[in-house]
């Protein structure tokens, strides 16, 4: 009875024995310690953001249409104008003198006129009776002519020096953000000025001067070539814009107007988004960054970048197996999405990359595994490879 019980102990011991030896090939003392992640595939937002740069959505240069000197600027600096409030004033008496000059040349080719009108129809008269010659008649017709024509070139005189004198008032042609004075109080100014007076630029709606290449532009018409969808997509497109300082506009933009043509100098064109701006947050000249999501990668098998190796224009990663051996992957990269890259060959789901620990990732070595758990952020932009849309 004692043998059976001796022998099932020692069994029992073997089989202990055996799963420690086991175990202890699997993790390997004092085998490197590393991070690594499981590649599944997921549909990812392509983030994609652009340089842009403010501006007005219309700038108008404010000239002096009439020679004079200033005599008065009547806004205030950098404020909001209205349309019609008065900017400067040009001194206005030498074009009311002008105008008073105007009207009363008007005044006596108007007399004139009636004397000629009643010499033309006695004329008339006394030529149907057979009293004068026709030669008498056709004179007095002439000068009745020669002065209507006179009393219409008075009044365009009248008008024309009405139109100088109402230009000696400067005005905003636009509601809109008035800069600083080019010119001051006793400058002479004209039509011949080079430099505008001073700039007006409406700013509620304000456009982002977007830059995009050939390629990107290309690439965007081929991936939907057409119209009607083209069109809806970039009316559906929210554009988030992110200032000089990090932060995020708080209002959403809108795709606005894409330019004629393309620069052949550079190979690029531009394209607005428009962003409202009601308390002149925004001004022209600055710079930020537009972002959108035009659409999605389907399925993209992503790893964080920190996992891929650069190596001479070639990229790799560490994938481990279920045996916890390292081996190293040639892999081919294709958008990088936030802190992530997709990775368009060389992985499969379901492989386990070695995110963090990598360089103590050699090839057919041994390693602990732990699982990596990403850091909380924000979505980030793609920067892509390949071509992106504008």
């Amino acid at each position: 009875m004692k043998r059976p019980v001796v022998l099932g102990l020692l069994l029992v011991a073997g089989f202990l024995v055996d799963g420690c030896s086991r175990k202890s090939a699997q993790v390997v003392p004092g085998a490197p310690e590393v991070l690594v992640t499981t590649v599944v595939p997921k549909d990812v937002p392509r983030v994609l953001e652009r340089v842009a740069t403010l501006d007005g959505f219309i700038n108008a240069n404010i000239n002096a249409q009439v020679q004079g000197y200033i005599v008065s600027r009547d806004y205030k600096e950098g404020s909001v104008v209205k349309k019609g409030d008065q900017l400067f004033q040009i001194d206005s008496r030498p074009y009311e003198a002008a105008l008073a000059q105007a009207k009363g040349t008007l005044a006596k080719d108007k007399a004139n006129l009636t004397k000629a009108e009643a010499d033309e129809k006695r004329a008339v008269d006394l030529f149907n009776k057979k009293v004068i010659s026709d030669q008498e008649r056709d004179t007095a017709i002439a000068a009745a002519g020669s002065s209507r024509a006179n009393v219409e070139a008075d009044e365009a005189a009248v008008r024309q020096a009405e139109l100088n004198l109402g230009y000696t008032k400067i005005t905003a042609p636009i509601d809109g953000l008035a800069g600083f004075a080019n010119n001051q109080v006793g400058d002479l100014v004209g039509p011949a000025s080079t430099t505008p007076l001073t700039t007006v630029s409406q700013i509620d709606p304000i456009k982002a001067i977007v830059t995009v290449g050939e390629s990107a532009f290309t690439d965007f018409f081929s991936r939907y070539p057409d119209t009607v969808q083209r069109d809806a997509l970039l009316k559906r497109i929210d554009f988030d814009l992110i200032l000089g300082d990090g932060k995020v506009y708080p209002k959403k933009g809108k795709f606005y107007a894409l330019d004629r043509n393309l620069d052949p100098k550079t190979g690029s064109i531009h394209y607005y988004v428009t962003f409202p701006n009601l308390d002149a947050m925004l001004r022209p000249g600055q710079f930020g960054k537009v972002r959108f999501v035009p659409d999605s990668v389907q399925n993209a098998l992503v790893v964080p970048q920190e996992a891929v190796t650069e190596l001479q224009g070639n990229f790799q990663v560490a994938v481990v197996d279920q045996n916890n051996k390292v081996s190293i992957r040639p892999v081919k990269t294709g958008a990088r999405i936030g802190a992530m890259w997709q990775i368009t060959d060389g992985l499969k789901p379901g492989d386990k990359v070695v995110v963090q620990g990598v360089q103590k990732a050699r090839e057919g070595s041994t390693v602990a595994v732990k699982e990596w758990t990403p850091p909380a952020q924000s979505p980030a932009p793609i920067q892509s490879a390949s071509p992106q849309k504008p």
